[in-house]
C-alpha cells in the first residue's frame, strides 16, 4: 500500500509538474501569440483576374494560383482522402492529437528519427497562417498552443474550409480548387477518385510528391491514400481496386483562359497596379473590361492572318536553325523534342522539325512527337526571300524549299498544317464604339509573347491618306461642298525657307483636271487635298483637327499634313473617325468598365460620356464637354453616385459629319455610270465584298509605303487597322506574280488598301454579319439635288451624265450647266484659279 500511495503521489506531482509546465509555456509564449481571431476575417489572397465585357476570363495576374472554394463545393470523397491520411480523429480531438503524439513519440524512441508526424490538421493551419515551416521546440509548442485557440474559436467545417484553401499543393497552386485547375484543368466536381487521392496525397511533399514532377512518387502517394481511405472504410475494395488501376496522369494547366487577348489584359493590369499597387495582385480584384469576346477574336484573326499573308507574299526567309547537316546522323526523337521545347509558341504558330524530305512533301516532328506530312499545297507560296522588293523563282519541288534538320515554324489552315514563319513586319487593331467611346476590341501587334510593346496604343505613326477626311470635313465647314471642282493639277511652288520647290504629287501620278470633292477624297488624290487645305489655311485646319482629339504636337505645321505627315496612334484614328460615324459627338476611348473585389462590391465604374442627340439635358452637355476636354479628377468620377450618363460634347455638326460619311462611303463604292463608261472605284473597293452601303473608310499610305493603314466605319463599331514595320526606315515593299499560286494574288506596291484594308475587311464580315444593313438616316437641313457629274452644277437632264448630290441647305448650286458647252473633261480645259480650290 505505502509503495501505491507513493506512486500515486508520484504520478499527481508529474500531472502538477506536467500542467505546470505547460502553463509556464504559455506564459512564456504568450506575448508572441498572434490574435487568431483574424481568421474570422481572413482575406486569402487570390489573384487577380481579367474579363470580357461579356463575362470571359482573359487573363489572371498574381504569383499564387488560388481559386478559393466552400466545404459544399469539396466532394466528401476528397475531404475523406484527406482526413483519413492527414488527420483521421479530426473532428473528435481540441486541436492537438494525443493519440498520434504518443503514437510519433512511440516511432521515434524505436527507430531513432521522426519518421511519422503528429501534426492536426488545425495545427497545420495554424502553421501556415502564423509561423515559418523551421525545425525548432518553441515553433511547435506556439504551434499546438495556437491550434487549440483556433478550435475555441471556429467550427470543424470552417477550420476545414480554410485548410483546403491555404494549404500549398505545389506548382504555385494554393488550396484545393487551384490544384485540381493546375494538375488536370477540372473544377473538384470533374475530379475521378484516383485524382482526388492523388491532391490528398499532395500536403506531405507537394514539391516532389505531385504527378508532374514525378508521376512514380506521385503513384505511390496516392495508393497510399487509397489504402488508408479503405481502411478507414471510406471506400469498398472494388472503387480501391479501380481506383488503383487508373494511371496517373497529368500536366500543367494554366488559368481556365475563355478569351486569350494578352494585349488588351495587359493595359487592363497596367492600369489596375497604377491604381492600387501590389494589392492588385492579392485581393481577388475581377477587372471587367470593354472588351466584346467576338469582336476581338474576330480582330485578332483577321489582323494576324492579314499580316502572315503580307508576309509570305515577300517569300520564305529560311529555317530558323538546323539541327543536322546533310553529311550528319539525325538527331533521335528525344533531341528534337528537347529543342523544340527552346521555342517559343507564337499564337497559332508552332515550332516543328523536318525529319524527311520527298519531291513533293515533307515530313516534321512537333514537340510532343507528332508527324506532320506537309503536302506540296502547303508549302507552295515559299519562294526565297531576297529583300522586300525581291523575291526568288517560284520553286518546282520541295527540297528546293526545306531540307531534312530544319527547324521551322507550321500553323494550322483548314484543317491541315502548312508551312509558315514569323512575320518580320507588325500590325495593329483597335475597334470601338461610336456612341461612347468603349474599346471593343485590340491587337497591339503579332503575339505578345513575341513583342510586349503595344502598337495600337503606344505605335504613334505617320498616317498617310488617313488624315485626309478630317481636312475634308474643316473644309465643308468653310463652305466647301461635295460638288465643289477642286483642281486635280501638279503643284510646284519655291519653298522660300527651305530653298527647294515642293511639288507634291499623286499616287499613282495621273491627273484629271478639276474634279468633285466627293471624288477627291474617294479616291485619295493628293494634289486635291492640299489645295483644300490651303484654302482652310494651316493654323486653321490644325486648330479643327484637335476637335477630335489629337495632341497639337502631334500635327506639324506644314502644308504636308495633307499628306499624312502628323503622326497618331491607331487608337487615336478610331477615336477620330468615330465623330463621322456617330454625328459629329466625340467620345473618349476607355477599356475598364467595372472593378469588383473578391465578394462582388463594385469598386470601380467607368461614367464614358454617351452620344445623345434627342431631349439631352443642356447643362449635363456642357459638363460632359468640361470633362472630356480639359480632363476632371478620376476620383470625383469613381465616388460620384449619379447614374446619369454624361453626354459627349458636338465638336462637328451633324450635317458635316453627313456630308463627310457620303465621301468615305464612297471610297468604297465609288461612283459614276459603269455602263456608260463613267463608273469609277475609290480606293477602298475592297469592301464592295461585304455587299452594305452602310459603311465607309479611307486608306492611308505614307510615303515609300512605310505605314499602311485603313480605318472605317460600320453601323455601331469603328475600327483601324495599321500594318508596318517597328523600324520607320524600312519599306513595305513590292511583290511579284508566283506561279504557283492562283487567281487573286496581291501584286505591285504596298499600300492601304491591298496591306490593312483586307484585315478591316475579315473584321467587318464578322463584327456586321448579325447587323441588318442600316437605312440612311438625313439630318435636318440637307437637301438632295441633281447635278451634272462633270460640273457639279444644277442640270435639267436625268440621264448618266447626272446624278443626285447632298447639299446643306443653302450651299446648293444656283447655276444651271451650259448644254452647249463642252465638257471640261472631254475638252482638256482647266477652269481659272479663282474658280477652283
Amino acid at each position: 500500500m505505502k509503495f501505491i500511495k507513493r506512486l500515486m503521489w508520484v504520478a499527481v506531482f508529474c500531472i502538477f509538474l506536467g500542467v505546470g509546465t505547460i502553463f509556464g509555456f504559455y506564459l512564456y509564449v504568450k506575448p508572441e501569440l498572434p490574435d487568431v481571431a483574424t481568421l474570422k476575417d481572413v482575406e486569402l489572397q487570390t489573384p487577380m483576374q481579367v474579363y470580357s465585357h461579356d463575362g470571359k476570363l482573359m487573363a489572371q495576374f498574381g504569383e499564387k494560383r488560388r481559386v478559393p472554394v466552400t466545404m459544399d463545393e469539396i466532394p466528401q470523397p476528397l475531404i475523406d482522402a484527406l482526413l483519413a491520411t492527414e488527420d483521421t480523429r479530426f473532428y473528435t480531438h481540441y486541436g492537438i492529437d494525443p493519440i498520434g503524439i504518443a503514437r510519433a513519440a512511440i516511432v521515434v524512441a524505436a527507430s531513432g528519427s521522426a519518421k511519422q508526424g503528429a501534426s492536426t490538421i488545425t495545427q497545420q493551419l495554424a502553421r501556415n497562417f502564423f509561423l515559418s515551416n523551421e525545425k525548432k521546440i518553441m515553433r511547435k509548442i506556439k504551434e499546438i498552443f495556437i491550434a487549440i485557440h483556433i478550435e475555441q474559436l471556429l467550427t470543424k467545417d470552417e477550420i476545414l474550409e480554410l485548410y483546403f484553401n491555404k494549404i500549398y499543393l505545389g506548382h504555385r497552386a494554393y488550396g484545393i480548387g487551384a490544384a485540381a485547375q493546375v494538375y488536370y484543368g477540372k473544377t473538384l466536381d470533374q475530379l475521378t477518385l484516383s485524382e482526388m487521392a492523388t491532391l490528398a496525397g499532395l500536403p506531405k511533399a507537394p514539391s516532389t510528391m505531385n504527378p508532374i514532377y514525378s508521376v512514380d512518387r506521385a503513384t505511390f502517394r496516392r495508393n497510399v491514400v487509397l489504402r488508408r481511405m479503405l481502411d478507414e472504410k471510406h471506400i469498398s475494395q472494388f472503387e480501391f481496386e479501380q481506383a488503383r488501376a487508373e494511371p496517373v496522369v497529368a500536366r500543367y494547366h494554366g488559368a481556365d483562359i475563355e478569351l486569350s487577348a494578352a494585349y488588351f489584359s495587359e493595359y487592363a493590369r497596367a492600369w489596375m497596379f497604377e491604381r492600387y499597387g501590389e494589392e492588385a495582385y492579392t485581393s481577388g480584384y475581377r477587372i471587367y473590361t470593354t472588351a466584346n469576346s467576338t469582336l476581338q477574336q474576330a480582330a485578332q484573326q483577321a489582323s494576324i492572318d492579314n499580316l502572315l499573308r503580307y508576309d509570305q507574299r515577300h517569300g520564305y526567309r529560311g529555317a530558323i536553325t538546323s539541327l543536322w547537316g546533310e553529311d550528319d546522323e539525325p538527331a533521335d526523337e528525344e533531341a528534337i523534342r528537347r529543342a523544340l521545347r527552346q521555342q517559343p509558341t507564337y499564337g497559332a504558330l508552332r515550332a516543328a522539325v523536318v525529319t524527311e524530305v520527298t519531291e513533293q512533301d515533307a515530313t516534321v516532328m512537333t514537340r510532343n512527337g507528332e508527324q506532320i506530312t506537309l503536302d506540296w499545297d502547303a508549302m507552295k507560296w515559299a519562294r526565297r526571300f531576297i529583300t522586300d522588293d525581291r523575291q526568288g523563282p517560284a520553286p518546282k519541288v520541295a527540297t528546293e524549299i526545306l531540307t531534312a534538320g530544319d527547324v521551322i515554324y507550321i500553323a494550322p489552315q483548314e484543317d491541315e498544317w502548312v508551312l509558315s514563319q514569323v512575320p518580320v513586319a507588325n500590325t495593329a487593331f483597335t475597334a470601338i464604339s461610336p456612341n461612347d467611346g468603349a474599346v471593343l476590341a485590340m491587337v497591339g501587334g503579332f503575339n505578345f509573347v513575341h513583342s510586349k510593346f503595344n502598337r495600337a496604343t503606344q505605335s504613334i505613326r505617320q498616317v498617310g491618306s488617313s488624315i485626309k477626311p478630317f481636312i475634308y470635313s474643316a473644309a465643308i465647314d468653310e463652305g466647301m461642298t461635295l460638288a465643289t471642282l477642286i483642281n486635280d493639277a501638279p503643284i510646284n511652288r519655291w519653298d522660300q525657307s527651305m530653298g527647294v520647290a515642293w511639288r507634291p504629287k499623286n499616287s499613282p501620278a495621273t491627273y484629271n483636271g478639276p474634279t468633285r470633292a466627293r471624288i477627291g477624297l474617294a479616291t485619295s488624290k493628293n494634289v486635291m487635298a492640299v489645295r483644300v487645305l490651303q484654302r482652310v489655311g494651316l493654323d486653321d485646319t490644325i486648330d479643327y483637327l484637335t476637335k477630335f482629339g489629337f495632341k497639337r504636337d502631334d500635327l506639324p505645321r506644314a502644308e504636308a499634313i495633307a499628306l499624312g505627315a502628323g503622326s497618331l496612334t491607331p487608337l487615336e484614328m478610331s477615336q477620330g473617325f468615330a465623330v463621322f460615324a456617330n454625328g459629329g459627338y466625340f467620345v473618349e476611348p476607355y477599356f475598364i468598365e467595372r472593378v469588383e473585389d473578391a465578394v462582388g462590391n463594385v469598386l470601380y465604374e467607368a461614367q464614358p460620356t454617351q452620344v445623345c442627340r434627342d431631349n439631352c439635358d443642356p447643362q449635363l452637355s456642357a459638363e460632359a464637354q468640361l470633362s472630356s476636354l480639359f480632363g476632371v479628377e478620376e476620383d470625383l468620377l469613381e465616388n460620384s453616385t449619379d447614374d446619369i450618363p454624361q453626354h459627349a460634347p458636338q465638336v462637328i455638326s451633324e450635317q458635316t459629319a453627313f456630308l463627310v460619311r457620303e465621301m468615305l462611303e464612297s471610297n468604297v463604292w465609288g461612283g459614276g455610270d459603269w455602263r456608260h463608261g463613267s463608273g469609277w472605284n475609290g480606293t477602298g473597293w475592297r469592301a464592295q465584298t461585304l455587299r452594305r452601303r452602310d459603311i465607309g473608310g479611307k486608306t492611308g499610305t505614307t510615303n515609300d509605303s512605310r505605314d499602311t493603314w485603313y480605318s472605317g466605319y460600320g453601323p455601331g463599331v469603328v475600327a483601324t487597322v495599321w500594318v508596318g514595320f517597328d523600324d520607320h526606315s524600312r519599306r513595305l515593299g513590292r511583290t511579284s506574280l508566283n506561279s504557283n499560286l492562283g487567281d487573286g494574288q496581291t501584286v505591285g506596291g504596298a499600300a492601304g488598301a491591298n496591306t490593312a484594308q483586307p484585315a478591316w475587311v475579315d473584321f467587318m464580315r464578322t463584327a456586321l454579319a448579325d447587323t441588318p444593313v442600316q437605312r440612311k438616316q438625313i439630318p435636318d437641313n440637307i437637301s438632295r439635288v441633281r447635278i451634272d457629274r462633270d460640273s457639279g452644277l444644277l442640270t435639267p437632264r436625268s440621264d448618266h451624265t447626272t446624278m443626285f448630290e447632298y447639299f446643306l441647305e443653302g450651299t446648293e448650286p444656283t447655276e444651271l450647266v451650259d448644254e452647249t458647252e463642252t465638257s471640261i473633261f472631254e475638252s482638256g480645259e482647266t477652269l481659272p484659279a479663282e474658280e477652283l480650290f
